[in-house]
């Protein structure tokens, strides 16, 4: 997923672009994972953005995120979650289509800064850590992908529209996700 390659050489991780979770009902195109097929995506029963599962793998390798950017909801649903980043606001939402917009030029610049203060003082930052084993539950918009994963027996079918999944860590839940998100019959050949 988004976080291909990290391990524990890194010293810190920066998100840039993000959106708050798909739970969210002020943000700029909000969305976790897939705005068309999933309607919640939970860690340990609390509701997930894309910032907080890839904080998440990032921190099994002691990897803290210093830095988000996106609208004003992401920044603010992130920093409610990992504490004290840096965040860089480069547009505020208007609704799910709609956005007041910093200029490209003055976006560079803001995200530049905070990176750079970010990196400033990068050990302020601590890892944010999922102790396994770890409860991802899944709600889809339609029935049909909770019906058919709930064949398989790591998976417990919650209701009509949702499935859990329990891994060892974040990362056997993320490829569970990877798995969930992706996989299409029509793939064979």
């Amino acid at each position: 997923m988004m976080m291909q390659g990290i391990d524990a050489s890194f010293a810190g991780a920066i998100f840039i672009g993000y959106h708050a979770s798909t739970t969210s009902s002020e943000g700029v195109r909000a969305h976790t994972i897939s705005s068309a097929r999933l309607a919640d995506v939970r860690l340990n029963d609390r509701s997930m953005s894309e910032a907080g599962i890839n904080a998440a793998i990032a921190g099994h390798f002691n990897v803290p995120i210093i830095m988000v950017s996106g609208d004003d909801v992401v920044v603010k649903e992130t920093t409610g979650l990992l504490g004290n980043i840096e965040g860089a606001v480069v547009k505020w939402a208007g609704g799910f289509h709609s956005a007041t917009t910093m200029t490209p030029e003055a976006s560079y610049q803001l995200i530049r800064e905070k990176a750079q203060k970010a990196v400033g003082h990068i050990k302020d930052f601590k890892p944010y850590k999922l102790n396994g084993p770890v409860k991802l539950d899944v709600r889809f918009k339609n029935y049909r992908p909770s019906e058919m994963l709930s064949y398989l027996s790591v998976v417990e079918r919650t209701d009509s529209h949702s499935i859990r999944f329990v891994g060892k860590d974040i990362i056997e839940v993320s490829k569970f996700l990877e798995f969930i998100t992706n996989y299409e019959p029509g793939l064979e050949p």
